[in-house]
């Protein structure tokens, strides 16, 4: 049988599915996460139920979102699920999580995520982050790598910016390609993100922060000056202290909102 077949579902590449069936790595999962019936437990991508079922036992309610059809079919008959399972079909990038807070209760998201939509799904995540207490996700190990990346390395960029703005990220295991069916061609990690309460470096509007990193990293090799001279000028990088002849992987996430912020400003007396 093709290793693409797991519980007689065929993988689809076009979903980046890839199965978790060692049973240790699922265990310790399951522990980072920590079920509990005082939060709302959201799942993404539940695929064939290998976090799912382990995390349903213990609690009275789950929430997935689902993408893949004929998978959603399979929770709806599931013989331990079915009376446990709140099911959404539908693409989680697109998803208004929003919808799912009860009142004084916050989310726990996790899952298994295909590793195509990975960053665009965390850029998604952060705009609910007031609503997540905590987010555990299998990711590949680059992109765990880039989340928790510190300045001046080659990992860090974009990602990682707006990531430490909304987050504390805590790497939590590694994950080799053996443990899932089919195995994948990269390794992988699990991390845990934990929205701040209360921001050690508030920005007065995200969407500001984020085009400016944007902008930043297009071109890595860049100085700041360069990247960012249509937003900020010799006398401002002076003003809040920052040499702006370095690269833009050199910044530190304090230094990101202090741009962000003194152009918001800038723009406010224009």
């Amino acid at each position: 049988m093709s290793n693409k077949v797991h519980l007689g579902h065929t993988a689809r590449k076009r979903f980046g599915q890839n199965f978790l069936t060692d049973e240790n790595v699922i265990n310790r999962i399951v522990g980072a996460i920590s079920p509990d019936n005082e939060h709302v437990m959201v799942e993404i991508g539940p695929g064939l139920a290998a976090l799912t079922e382990p995390v349903a036992s213990g609690i009275d309610k789950l929430t997935v979102v689902e993408l893949d059809k004929d998978l959603v079919e399979r929770l709806k008959t599931h013989p331990t699920l079915k009376d446990k399972l709140e099911i959404h079909q539908g693409d989680a990038l697109n998803f208004d999580f929003k919808q799912l807070v009860r009142e004084d209760m916050q989310m726990k998201v996790f899952g298994n995520l295909p590793y195509n939509i990975s960053t665009p799904l965390m850029f998604h995540l952060f705009e609910f982050a007031q609503y997540i207490e905590n987010m555990h996700f299998m990711l590949q190990k680059e992109v765990v790598l880039r989340l928790s990346a510190s300045p001046g390395t080659k990992a860090y960029g974009r990602l990682t910016v707006m990531a430490q703005y909304h987050c504390q990220v805590m790497p939590v295991l590694e994950v080799p390609p053996g443990c899932f069916t089919p195995p994948p061609k990269v390794d992988s990690a699990v991390v845990r993100l934990v929205p701040y309460k209360t921001k050690p470096f508030p920005c007065k509007d995200v969407e500001v922060l984020r085009h400016l990193t944007t902008t930043a990293f297009n071109m890595r090799r860049k100085t700041l000056r360069n990247n960012l001279k249509h937003m900020l000028s010799d006398e401002e990088f002076a003003q809040l202290e920052i040499d702006s002849t370095l690269r833009p992987e050199q910044i530190s996430v304090q230094q990101y909102v202090a741009m962000a912020n003194l152009f918001i400003e800038k723009q406010a007396k224009s």
